[in-house]
């Protein structure tokens, strides 16, 4: 028996959850959560350092086999902080939060994770990025942090996916859009989003999986939007 590993309880991590487990229900889907809950069973909070090797330990535990793990958390804005739209508004230590949560965290995680896999395992990793984290695609500037959070993430992904190559050629690791989804990460800027590209999480999180199964074997440090089509970097 595979494991799924979904890190992030979010509403696309949940869907991934949930679709995860209408695909394939004889595989064991995993999910970390940030805050202890009754049905929590690994928690994980990707800025604190402290809850990494208590969650590796509990996967241990769990005689963890991963086929595929998600890292589905995100941060673009919170009850007091809002993306930057110019310069002046920039903040040290928001983009510093930003940055651990989006980029930092997660890769942070990964150096501890890779432990549990063997080095002719193969795995598909994936990370939810934008496309905002596009450097050739920023055509209306702002949002200072949370673009150059994703362009780190994707930065981060390509080149641990050299380095993956050499250590364990079997793991794919892909940086992957899910569009604009009516998740709480969006909902003050779904104003100006077009008709028809406001996603449901379920509708996001089945389009990736779908991308992430067309590719799967393919291509390490791939950057794919939802639809199945390639962002520049």
């Amino acid at each position: 028996m595979s494991d799924l590993l979904v890190i992030g309880s979010g509403g696309i991590g949940q869907a991934f959850v949930e679709q995860s487990n209408i695909r394939d229900p004889d595989s064991r889907v995993l999910q970390t959560r940030r805050n202890a809950s009754g049905e929590a069973e690994f928690i994980l909070d990707l800025t604190d350092p402290s809850t990494f090797q208590p969650c590796i330990d509990q996967l241990k535990a769990f005689e963890f086999k991963p086929s595929r793990i998600i890292f589905a958390q995100g941060l673009l804005h919170n009850d007091t902080q809002r993306p930057e739209k110019s310069l002046r508004e920039m903040d040290l230590d928001w983009m510093t939060e930003v940055m651990r949560v989006n980029a930092l965290g997660p890769m942070a995680f990964m150096a501890q994770l890779m432990r549990l896999i063997p080095r002719q395992s193969a795995v598909q990793i994936a990370f939810l990025s934008a496309r905002v984290g596009s450097i050739s695609d920023n055509q209306l500037g702002g949002w200072y942090g949370y673009r150059a959070s994703k362009a780190a993430l994707n930065m981060l992904i390509k080149t641990l996916s050299i380095e993956l190559s050499r250590t364990h050629p079997k793991v794919q690791l892909l940086a992957l859009h899910p569009g604009t989804t009516d998740t709480e990460l969006s909902k003050p800027f779904q104003a100006r989003v077009p008709e028809g590209k406001l996603f449901s999480s379920t509708f996001a999180a089945s389009a990736l999986l779908d991308v992430m199964e067309s590719v799967s074997g393919g291509q390490s440090g791939q950057f794919l939007a939802w639809d199945g089509t390639s962002i520049p970097w």
